[in-house]
């Protein structure tokens, strides 16, 4: 078994229209690939076709070599999933659920551990049509994990959580991946893909418009920091030769390499005004890639 997960020249079709139109890519284990793209891109279908919910039209789609459709119920025990569509019967709170799901496993996660990790001790005992989408959201990650799976197939795993919430799913999924489980996830978030991922499948239209590592998508050289001050971002563009953004909470960026003159100005500003570099990191602008490509591949179709 070369791969965790194989999609090789994916076709499923919903009538006229090409849901997948030749997707293929493979994820290793102990590696994490996030799949961008617009809605309607065709990354959901990926998602159930991979794990057995959609026949293929064309193609092949394995999960640790076995057939999700033919093999579905050897892939359901050895794979976690949290897809869009689902849920919980409503009566039913996160501890129950947890504590019933687990016994379906012979060596399942402990059920308060991940009710720790995922920050849901609080509304561990609220019936689940009263949890908020975040808090639903964090339960259904939980059920994925519950079974220490070998694989993890998430679809939007993040949507609507808060920032403190996507802090420790990141640090959850990492935790994964060092165990040498495979992950696939699909998100708009792309700053969880910069976060997260080995690698990067970009769809759009049905197709991977582009695939590769960070680095080998990167456009232009971002540096991103953070301050506990407001800074004078026009003086601090004429510092820098390249404007600098104010993206709100204290976050700015700007277009230029991760440089000790440019680091040196970053710091400098800051302390002039009396505050602190809380982070700084140098990214390729992954926003920008990741359009332009997507652009590219529709006016080629």
């Amino acid at each position: 078994m070369s791969h965790a997960v194989s999609i090789d020249s994916l076709h499923v079709r919903f009538g006229d229209v090409a849901a997948a139109a030749g997707v293929s890519f493979d994820v290793d284990f102990g590696e994490i690939v996030t799949i961008l793209g617009p809605n309607g891109a065709g990354k959901t279908t990926t998602v159930e076709t991979l794990l057995g919910f959609r026949r293929p039209d064309a193609g092949t789609v394995r999960l640790m070599g076995l057939d999700p459709v033919s093999a579905h119920g050897d892939v359901v025990t050895r794979v976690g999933a949290l897809l869009q569509r689902g849920g919980v019967w409503s009566p039913m709170n996160p501890r129950d659920v947890l504590r019933l799901t687990s016994s379906y496993y012979a060596a399942p996660r402990d059920v308060n551990e991940l009710l720790d990790a995922l920050d849901l001790q609080r509304c561990a005992t609220t019936p689940w049509r009263r949890l908020s989408g975040g808090e639903q959201q964090r339960t259904l990650l939980a059920l994925a994990l519950l079974g220490r799976p070998r694989v993890l197939v998430l679809d939007e795993p993040t949507s609507a959580v808060d920032p403190e919430g996507h802090a420790s799913i990141r640090a959850l999924l990492d935790e994964e991946r060092q165990r040498g489980c495979a992950l696939v996830i699909t998100t708009h978030e792309l700053a969880d893909a910069e976060l997260l991922a080995d690698r990067i499948v970009i769809i759009n239209d049905g197709a991977v418009a582009a695939a590769g590592t960070l680095a080998e998508l990167a456009g232009d050289p971002v540096l991103v920091f953070e301050s506990t001050v407001d800074l004078d971002t026009v003086a601090l563009s004429a510092l820098l030769g390249a404007p600098v953004i104010d993206e709100g909470h204290g976050r700015y960026r700007s277009a230029v390499g991760n440089t000790p003159a440019n680091v040196s100005a970053v710091t400098t500003a800051i302390s002039e005004r009396g505050g602190q570099l809380t982070s700084l990191r140098s990214r390729a602008s992954l926003e920008e890639t990741y359009l332009a490509l997507v652009e590219q591949h529709r006016s080629r179709s």
